[in-house]
Formats: C-alpha cells, sequence, structure tokens
C-alpha cells in the first residue's frame, strides 16, 4: 500500500486548484489570477511555443492544475465517502502558507496507518464485490451463448466455434505455436490484440492457461476460431492485478492458428501483449 500512499499524498499536495471552487468563476477560471485571463496563442512556460486550449483552458497553469486535480480524484474513488472536502482544503491551505500543522508527524503517522488499513479493506471489499458480479455475470452468458447455433461447450467448460476450419494438424501440448488473435471482455472491450500490432504471438501453448491449452489443441493449423473461457480456465478469482482483466472474468478470443513452430520459438512475435499475457499468466505459468 505503499504507493498507494506516495501516490495519494502527491494528489494531496496538489488539490487546492481543484477544491477552490469559492474562488473561481464560472468558467472555472481562478479569481484574480491573470495568467487564467490569457488569450489563445500565448507562449507555453518554455517561451518557444503556443500553448492550444484544451477543455476551454488556455493556459499551462489552468492545464497543469485540472490534470493534476483529474488524477487526484480518480486515485481517491475509494475514499470518496470518508473525505471531508473543507478539512482536505483548509489542511492545503495552511501548507502552502507554510503555516504550522495541526499534527504532529506522530499523529499523522497514526492516522496514516489506519487510513492504508481502510483503504485495504475497501479494495478488498470491492474485489469481492467485483468477483462476485463478474462470476454471475459469466454464467449467465455462458448459459445462453452455448444455445447458439455452431457453439460447442466441452467437458470443462469452454465454449468455441469454428469460423474456418483449417487442414494442417492439429498442436500437442508440448508444441509452440504461432497464432494472430484478439481478446475482448465479456462487455466487449478489446484488452489485446496481435492484428493491431501487425504481428502474430509466439508461444509454448503448455505455458498458457488451460482454456488456451485445450482451445488451440483442438485447432488444425490454418484454422480460426472463437474461444469462450470460464473464469475457472483463465484467471479465476485474481484476475490480472492491475491489468485490464477483472477477478472471474469470462474471456473471449477471435483465434487464428497460423502454424506450429519448429525450434526456438524466441525472438519477434514471441509473447509480449496484454492478450498473451492473459493466456499465459503474465507471460508465463507461475
Amino acid at each position: 500500500m505503499k504507493p498507494f500512499m506516495r501516490n495519494t499524498a502527491l494528489a494531496f499536495a496538489v488539490a487546492s486548484m481543484a477544491l477552490f471552487a469559492s474562488g473561481c468563476d464560472k468558467a472555472g477560471k481562478p479569481a484574480g489570477d491573470k495568467a487564467a485571463e490569457a488569450k489563445p496563442g500565448e507562449k507555453s512556460a518554455d517561451g518557444k511555443s503556443e500553448v492550444k486550449v484544451l477543455g476551454g483552458m488556455k493556459t499551462e497553469k489552468e492545464q497543469d492544475s485540472y490534470l493534476i486535480g483529474m488524477d487526484m480524484g480518480r486515485s481517491l474513488e475509494l475514499l470518496k465517502d470518508d473525505l471531508d472536502l473543507a478539512v482536505l482544503q483548509k489542511a492545503m491551505q495552511a501548507n502552502i502558507k507554510g503555516d504550522k500543522a495541526l499534527l504532529t508527524d506522530e499523529e499523522a503517522q497514526q492516522i496514516r496507518q489506519r487510513l492504508q488499513e481502510k483503504v485495504r479493506t475497501k479494495q478488498m471489499e470491492k474485489m469481492v464485490a467485483l468477483a462476485k458480479s463478474n462470476l454471475a455475470d459469466g454464467e449467465k452468458f455462458l448459459a445462453a451463448n452455448g444455445k447458439k447455433p455452431g457453439v460447442v461447450t466441452t467437458a470443462s467448460g469452454l465454449q468455441y466455434q469454428i469460423l474456418t476450419e483449417g487442414k494442417g494438424v492439429k498442436p500437442k501440448v508440448s508444441d509452440t505455436v504461432r497464432v494472430h488473435y484478439k481478446g475482448t471482455l465479456l462487455d466487449g472491450k478489446t484488452f489485446d490484440s496481435s492484428y493491431d500490432r501487425n504481428e502474430p504471438a509466439v508461444f509454448p501453448l503448455g505455458a498458457v492457461v488451460p482454456g488456451w491449452q485445450e482451445g488451440i489443441a483442438l485447432m488444425p493449423v490454418g484454422s480460426k476460431f472463437k474461444l469462450w473461457i470460464p473464469s475457472k480456465l483463465g484467471y479465476g478469482e485474481q484476475g490480472t492485478p492491475g491489468g485490464p482483466i477483472g477477478p472471474n472474468a469470462t474471456l473471449v478470443f477471435d483465434v487464428e492458428l497460423l502454424d506450429i513452430v519448429k525450434g526456438d520459438a524466441g525472438g519477434p512475435g514471441a509473447a509480449g501483449g496484454a492478450a498473451e499475457s492473459a493466456a499465459m499468466g503474465d507471460g508465463h505459468k507461475h
């Protein structure tokens, strides 16, 4: 949790501009701030280029302040119901002016430790709720999807549909394969695509999660399949912490098996994308 607290401290340290609503006019310009009144085309801080108006903000000062405030708000989402913005503003003003803090370093550390524990608890509660929701959504989707024409459900729960059936051999788990793919979540959001990189992925089939192992092993070279991977055959309750795949997420892949690779699987195209991480557990099984 130390990184969170450092980020939070940074956000607090620059939040005053976002919180001083009472000192801003309707256009969002700080009262009495001449820089905020600058006209379009003013020089940037380096004096070499013109400042582009973004979001109605004409100066670098406004833009920088708003960006930091926006990032702060996002970083404090878990604590949005636990913060008194008036007190936060008061503390910010006091520290910026150099006034004596109401808390000693020891008292601040006590509160910091309590806040860290609160954040940990809230994060866990959020993950548990998301895992429950994702699991229910996945089960409902797969139950309906399995009834669609052309969709096959295996004994493990993997679902696949043959889009194009190739004429080549099927890979063994011990083989290394070259594939093109697009990985999406149930909401349709693409979290990675080798097509977008214009470079196929190469990886040992035995290194990937069970859903990929089973699905790709069903494909003759030259085939295009659509795979629906239930969470138990993907990333389960953990998802990809800090990544795009949530806990108990059902994964959808469009996969094209290009080749079974002989010899060294390294070099260009070797596993390196988010979807390969999704299939391989951040690149490899642990």
